[in-house]
């Protein structure tokens, strides 16, 4: 791997490209993969161990990212008695119609093998006396088949043992680095990425990495919105970056909010405590302020409802008592308990004045996770040849309209291996790239105007307020003018004002944010319905008739959205998806 002066090798282009200094510094790689929680670090050992240079380029450090704040597990039919039919029969259940069986079988029936090799790359589970993994239960699951790691640090042991695998393997990393944009060559193809290093090191300021395939692995879009478990991070890098190549993105209306976050007050934002499901897969009860179990008879699992159905039901009681919480009620654990089963939640608790031993704990749902993202097939490829995506980031068709708990780590792990292979196969006797034209270059593509760094809270409030838990067509339509009204706000500072916001980590963030915001907004204004965990108060029922079908987006040349619905069943192979037709374009 060869670094290179700026503007070297074959030249490429950027279909839209965020406001950019030229990249001052390139190097040369077969494979980067962008983000580092279990599905970029998973494809990461796999492509290099199939003998491709790899580089893997994450935002903060390589232990930061999304996956070590999981807290419940990783889900599998590893249990006795227990099947991937039954966890395929759990997930199409929970995904309220719109999963894709195909990719949900893929996903159960690889996932068993696949958690044992993350075991033998050194992951620790908890176990039973015995030896076996212990198992617990989580929202929407009928058995046990929730393996975990520390009582409620799984996601932070996964994160350890790839790691240091990754270390060991003397893969190169490029740390605190923030995604720009892609870069393609001049039949389309994808040729690599402009990033921005953040802070002096091997390699300082916007730079590029020159590769014939780049994996998708960025997390999630949390940022979003006012209140997330997601950390600061989660600006939505990878799905604006993969909306401005000219990648289609599906099913982004589809965010879980997660039913139980620590209520920290009414002015609290940023990232929340979570409070994980593994609680009340353990026996704790959702209880309102007289103790009152408000979702027995509202779902056969009561409180172990598939997290939608739990999240209405904590907002349905809310509401009709004017409240601004519930409470988890799991004092009868006892401190042992507690402090062997969840050790990092009696810790966050604690560290807010909350004792779960002797007290309920306050609890109101928050952003958690977005189950639509980048258009996949099942082997992790894009609409773009040369980008793929996986774990959250991308929309493979396992979680449909709502996510089964725990099975995005699973996701993660089983679509990052698929993508190695595939990779390693398509790259079969291709040519190495050494260039591409990076992002600053004169014809590299638009530029897109930055909005200003304060302008993040203002897009955070109004997705809140207008498409958050609750939506309905006033909501979405206040929601959408006001981005708009930030869109073209930027556009005229940037044309005609003069005060065009600089180019930095903090405008790029808040310019990802918009565009995100603004397709998740497109297509809940299109979905009129509910379903999943998309929640319409104006069209309070499921229709399957019309609506059992996925909403698609793209972003045109010209930064239009184009939205259009997919058939009734599942998507088809990338290979085979028509030409975009518009049903509804949105001119920002």
């Amino acid at each position: 791997m060869t670094a290179t002066g700026p503007g070297s090798g074959t030249h490429g282009s950027t279909a839209i490209r965020l406001t950019a200094p030229a990249p001052g510094w390139s190097i040369d790689a077969d494979v980067v993969v962008v983000g580092s929680g279990v599905a970029g670090l998973t494809a990461a050992l796999r492509c290099s161990a199939v003998g491709l240079r790899t580089v893997v380029v994450t935002k903060a450090r390589l232990d930061d990212g999304s996956t070590r704040w999981a807290q419940g597990g990783i889900a599998a039919a590893l249990g006795e008695g227990d099947t991937p039919e039954q966890h395929l029969d759990d997930t199409l259940v929970a995904g309220a119609g719109l999963c894709d069986p195909e990719a949900v079988r893929t996903l159960v029936t690889e996932g068993p093998a696949a958690v044992r090799r993350l075991i033998d790359t050194g992951a620790r589970f908890d176990t039973e006396e015995g030896g076996d993994i212990a198992l617990t239960r989580e929202g929407g699951h009928h058995r046990r088949r929730i393996a975990h790691a520390g009582g409620d640090a799984t996601g932070a042991e996964i994160s350890r043992a790839l790691v240091t695998a990754i270390r060991e393997r003397a893969i190169r990393i490029i740390e605190h680095a923030l995604v720009l944009d892609l870069l393609t060559d001049e039949d389309g193809r994808t040729s690599g990425i402009t990033l921005h290093v953040m802070g002096e090191g091997q390699h300082d300021g916007v730079g590029a990495v020159h590769a014939p395939a780049v994996v998708l692995a960025t997390g999630g879009m949390g940022q979003v919105f006012s209140a997330t478990t997601n950390p600061s991070v989660s600006t939505g890098d990878g799905v604006a970056l993969a909306l401005r190549a000219g990648a289609e993105v599906s099913d982004l209306e589809f965010v879980q909010f997660h039913p139980t976050v620590l209520y920290l007050g009414p002015d609290s934002e940023g990232q929340q405590p979570l409070v994980s499901e593994a609680v009340r897969g353990e026996g704790a009860h959702l209880v309102d302020a007289s103790g009152t179990r408000f979702m027995v008879g509202q779902h056969e699992l009561a409180e172990l409802a598939p997290r939608d159905i739990v999240a209405k039901g904590i907002m349905r009681r809310m509401q009709e008592q004017g409240a601004d919480h519930m409470l988890l009620d799991a004092r009868h654990f006892g401190a042992e308990m507690w402090e062997a089963r969840f050790p990092t939640i009696l810790a966050a608790c604690r560290a807010h004045g909350i004792d779960p031993v002797t007290e309920p704990i306050p609890v109101a749902p928050a952003a958690h996770y977005a189950s639509g993202g980048v258009r996949t097939d099942l082997h992790g490829r894009t609409t773009v040849p040369g980008l793929y995506a996986c774990g959250e980031v991308a929309c493979t068709g396992v979680h449909g309209a709502n996510r089964l708990a725990s099975n995005s780590l699973l996701e993660g792990l089983v679509f990052a291996e698929r993508i190695a292979m595939t990779i390693a196969t398509d790259r079969s006797g291709a040519a190495p790239v050494t260039g591409g034209r990076t992002a600053g270059a004169p014809d590299g593509g638009p530029a897109v105007p930055l909005l200003l760094p304060e302008a993040r809270h203002e897009i955070q409030q109004i997705m809140t307020d207008g498409a958050g838990v609750l939506r309905s067509a006033t909501s979405l339509d206040d929601a959408a003018d006001a981005l708009e009204a930030l869109h073209l706000s930027a556009q005229h500072d940037a044309e005609e004002s003069g005060k065009a916001a600089e180019p930095g980590v903090e405008s790029w963030e808040a310019t990802n944010l918009l565009l995100v915001s603004r397709v998740l907004v497109a297509a809940a204004r299109e979905r009129a319905e509910t379903r999943g965990c998309h929640w319409r108060e104006d069209h309070p029922d499921r229709d399957d008739t019309q609506w059992r079908r996925h909403i698609v987006v793209r972003l045109t040349p010209d930064r239009r959205l184009v939205v259009r619905r997919t058939a009734t069943e599942a998507l088809p192979p990338v290979s085979r998806i028509p030409s975009a037709v518009s049903r509804t374009s949105v001119t920002p």
